[in-house]
């Protein structure tokens, strides 16, 4: 037998195959806390357990849940690369309650997935307490999630994640675009940055320009996604509100369709709000045309709120004074409307 073969007598443990379980305990340790300042009264079970319990909560008559669920995407790539690692849970949780949120519902419950080749308890705490932060912004518990340590699938102390959130809303309040009719005014929430979408262009671009980015362009980059749940929900109470949209993956062109009726279209004037600097230099850098930028990106408006226009100033008022800062972006029009300068017609 060779001086370097392993000994066949000797016993394997699954720390030698890559696996830490005293790790994956530290890290259950390390977020508890912060786990548990997230749970609402509903909640019937602590973490560790196999599974979360829950009560559906108080007030409805008809509960209808639902459910939605996601990933960062690869803007991981840049917050793994640069060890920026803080804002990646609130993105997670973002994504999936935004999501949520447009049929009217309140997010209630997030659950998370947490797959690495070799868990860092720092890292992993520092994104799961992110996630816990998210939790809180948009109002809802978080109910346990799942650690895996997978060597030889992920590459080190790379990571991946996942998100998975549940919401319920009244049957009679659900919010899903019937009520969309022509003149209907559009009102658009802000972003943080590209939020979530688009980084295979954000990095491909970063590559053509043979360039790091600066800790500023990191911030702009890597800021988290907005958490528009509670500004929302309040406006959804005073406000007959006919359909939203989350500005997410697709972009205007992608999304906006999801909520219209046959024959309607949205005409959407790009003069109505400032765009970001951060997307005019991703445009100018990557050469990349107007309708790939509303394709792919947000441009600078995150969320899209649809009233009827003699409620459009209610509305605005109710959004600010939830801390938002609404613009008018456009207006539903019939499929055949022509778009004038600096106008798109969606449909």
């Amino acid at each position: 037998m060779s001086q370097d073969a392993p000994n066949p007598a000797s016993g394997l443990s699954y720390k030698d195959a890559g696996v830490d379980i005293e790790a994956g305990n530290a890290l259950v340790s390390r977020i508890s806390a912060a786990c548990k300042a997230t749970h609402r009264p509903e909640m019937l079970s602590n973490l560790g357990g196999f599974a979360a319990m829950t009560e559906i909560p108080a007030g409805y008559r008809e509960p209808v849940l639902v459910s939605g669920t996601d990933g960062v995407g690869t803007k991981l790539k840049l917050a793994i690369d640069f060890s920026r690692h803080e804002g990646v849970g609130q993105d997670l949780v973002a994504m999936c309650a935004n999501d949520v949120l447009v049929t009217g519902a309140e997010p209630f419950l997030f659950l998370d997935y947490y797959a690495t080749g070799r868990l860092d308890v720092d890292t992993a705490a520092t994104v799961i307490n992110g996630i816990a932060h998210g939790c809180e912004l948009a109002g809802c518990s978080l109910a346990g999630g799942e650690t895996a340590e997978m060597p030889g699938f992920y590459d080190g102390s790379e990571y991946d994640l996942a998100g998975f959130c549940v919401g319920v809303v009244e049957k009679s309040r659900i919010i899903d675009g019937s009520k969309v009719s022509a003149d209907d005014v559009i009102i658009g929430l802000p972003s943080s940055g590209p939020h979530s979408n688009g980084y295979s262009l954000i990095r491909k671009v970063l590559e053509r320009q043979g360039m790091q980015p600066n800790p500023e362009l990191l911030d702009e980059l890597l800021a988290p996604t907005r958490i528009y749940v509670r500004s929302v929900l309040a406006a959804a109470r005073q406000v007959d509100i006919h359909a939203m949209v989350h500005i997410t993956g697709g972009g205007f062109y992608e999304n906006v369709p999801r909520v219209l009726p046959a024959g309607k279209a949205a005409l959407v004037d790009l003069d109505s709000w400032q765009r970001p600097e951060l997307f005019a230099w991703l445009q100018q850098a990557g050469n990349i045309d107007e309708r790939e930028m509303l394709t792919t990106f947000n441009c600078g408006i995150g969320f899209l709120l649809v009233v009827d226009a003699q409620a459009a100033s209610a509305l605005t008022d109710v959004l600010i004074d939830a801390g938002e800062s609404p613009v008018e972006v456009g207006r539903i029009v019939p499929a055949d409307a022509v778009p004038g300068s600096q106008q798109i017609v969606i449909s």
